[in-house]
């Protein structure tokens, strides 16, 4: 038991300093409910003060009796014991009586001397890595009550208990604590914790914890946001990140135990969204894991993530109220974390409608000022469908939100939630082409023939072809695919890939959209457009069409099929051959 405790409930041999301190921090405040005036300072001798080889930690709190020695020290997990003992678990560090076992983490021996403050003689305890302990009368009386816990490294362990390794875990660990931790006669730690120092200003006070951060984090803060759950007993400080983080990765976060450094790396302390801070508490109710390294998941801290997340948003409410250039530049960091708490929250989905610009036809824009230029809010499923669209849609004035970035379709969606009139809906492509103009009927009768050849030309494609006049000019093509459409030709390749019983079951779903195909709209501003529309030769008005389907396939990121990259291969590959043939006449 011995070993399992020692070797597999600790993730490093460092918590052995963390967990005497915690018990001498424990003995102390037990001594001081009775003697207020009893000493309260936690005093190491690492080897180089003890000049044996040996570490030393000793306090002067309440000591233990012989049968308290057996009860405690003989038997795993005698917390019960301790209760009755006076240790009360709320009342101090420990929770679950082992902690001594981590010193054979570092020493195969540990030795134990302690006198009650309660009376009787000194006792010396030794243990054994192998579970063998003795119980002996001391050779020598301590003067006061108290214990020192001594121990003997293993070999191959002498770096933990070196002078410099002891005072940076002393400082790691117990920094914060309200006793004095001495090494060889010299405090180490300031015994308290950093939102509780006095400054003589508001602005001394954000310098030292922009400099604390620095420190700790390695970053200079963006803000500091001051947290409190009273009934987890937690206060603390919310350090938000200067630069873009990872929303795929934990946030690590420092938690104390009463003042005790639990870890510095503790997940799962806030929501997910807020990826963006880093904090620093102290907490008395939160309960931590069998190895002290992490919290344990429980109702009370569901709901101080719940508190905590709801802190972080009255941050953003209030910097949108009283700093919105601050929030702007916030949010130019951090909207993925913002969005994200949108899409459950009414008040932050506020804050990015009026504050953060989508990617829009017009430009950047945020939705609210969206909102104001057009009366329907309607956005692309992807980024590639708006970067086909977008152009064209600016040309007609046309309102177009680019759907494809994280979140922002979901938030979209909720918009009627800040107002029942706001309409929001998925762009349906054959609206966008209601905007462009129709060619007059004797324009129509003269493109007839051609038109006709268009269609012929396409048809094995399964694509219709429509001459319209839209801008800009430059763009010769637009391939506009409806929904319908896009149904309908999935449904059309997955029967032609099933075999003849799912084809027939396939064919009778497919029955309603079988007349949806996508359509070639001709742009006839376009110089290319009416050259091709003119040429003197079928064949090489055929392949200017076959080059136009291609292109505009290509621009609007569409997939290839089969067919279609063979007649992209034979347009390109006949327009050269014609314009070779063309010069060599020349």
């Amino acid at each position: 038991m011995v070993d399992l405790l020692s070797h597999h409930l600790y993730t490093s041999p460092q918590v052995y300093l963390r967990e005497l301190l915690q018990n001498a921090v424990d003995a102390i405040t037990a001594r001081r409910q009775s003697d207020p005036d009893a000493p309260a300072v936690v005093a190491i001798d690492p080897p180089e003060t003890t000049g044996d080889g040996t570490l030393r930690v000793r306090d002067g709190g309440i000591g233990l009796s012989e049968p308290e020695v057996h009860e405690l020290l003989a038997t795993i997990g005698r917390s019960s014991k301790r209760d009755e003992l006076g240790m009360a678990r709320h009342e101090f560090l420990g929770q679950f009586g082992i902690g001594l076992l981590s010193c054979f983490l570092v020493a195969d021996e540990v030795r134990v001397l302690t006198r009650s403050a309660r009376g009787g003689p000194t006792v010396e305890w030794t243990g054994r890595s192998d579970g063998r302990y003795r119980v002996t009368p001391a050779a020598h009386e301590r003067p006061e009550p108290g214990t020192t816990v001594t121990l003997r490294p293993r070999p191959g362990m002498e770096q933990w208990l070196t002078g410099a390794m002891v005072a940076d875990l002393a400082v790691r660990y117990a920094d914060a604590l309200p006793v004095e931790i001495s090494i060889g006669g010299r405090r180490v730690n300031s015994g308290a914790l950093p939102w509780q120092h006095r400054h003589p200003s508001p602005a001394a006070r954000a310098a030292a914890l922009r400099e604390y951060a620095e420190r700790v984090f390695g970053f200079a803060p963006f803000d500091v946001i001051d947290l409190a759950v009273p009934e987890a007993g937690l206060t603390g400080l919310a350090f938000v990140l200067p630069m873009a983080a990872n929303p795929a990765a934990r946030s690590g976060h420092r938690v104390y135990l009463r003042r005790m450094l639990l870890s510095d790396s503790v997940d799962k302390l806030l929501p997910e969204w807020a990826f963006f801070v880093r904090c620093v508490v102290d907490t008395g109710e939160l309960r931590p894991t069998a190895g002290r390294e992490a919290l344990y998941e429980d109702d009370l801290l569901a709901d101080t993530r719940e508190a905590l997340g709801a802190q972080v948003r009255d941050w953003l409410v209030r910097l949108a109220v009283t700093a919105p250039d601050r929030l702007q530049r916030f949010l130019s960091v951090h909207h993925l974390g913002v969005k994200a708490l949108a899409l459950h929250d009414v008040e932050m989905l506020r804050v990015v409608d009026r504050w953060w610009p989508m990617e829009t036809a017009a430009g950047p824009m945020t939705l609210a000022e969206f909102r104001r230029r057009h009366p329907v809010v309607r956005y692309t499923a992807t980024a590639d469908e708006f970067r086909e669209l977008a152009a064209v849609a600016g040309a007609q004035n046309f309102g177009l939100v680019n759907g494809g970035y994280a979140y922002d379709i979901e938030i979209m969606r909720r918009l009627p939630l800040l107002d029942p009139a706001i309409t929001v809906r998925r762009l349906e492509p054959a609206e966008l082409t209601t905007y462009f103009e129709p060619p007059d009927p004797a324009l129509e009768a003269r493109l007839r023939p051609f038109l006709r050849l268009a269609a012929d030309t396409l048809h094995t494609l399964g694509c219709d072809v429509a001459p319209r006049s839209f801008d800009p000019p430059s763009l010769p093509a637009l391939y506009v695919l409806s929904r319908a459409a896009a149904q309908a030709e999935e449904m059309r390749s997955a029967r032609s890939a099933a075999n003849e019983l799912w084809a027939g079951v396939l064919g009778a779903v497919d029955a309603t959209g079988a007349g949806e195909r996508p359509q070639l709209i001709l742009n006839l501003r376009n110089p290319v457009v009416r050259r091709v529309a003119e040429a003197a030769d079928p064949s090489l008005a055929a392949l200017g069409v076959q080059a136009l389907y291609g292109q505009a396939l290509l621009s609007g990121h569409h997939p290839l099929r089969p067919q279609d990259s063979a007649l992209l291969n034979h347009s390109f590959l006949g327009l050269l051959e014609w314009a070779m043939a063309a010069g060599g006449t020349r």
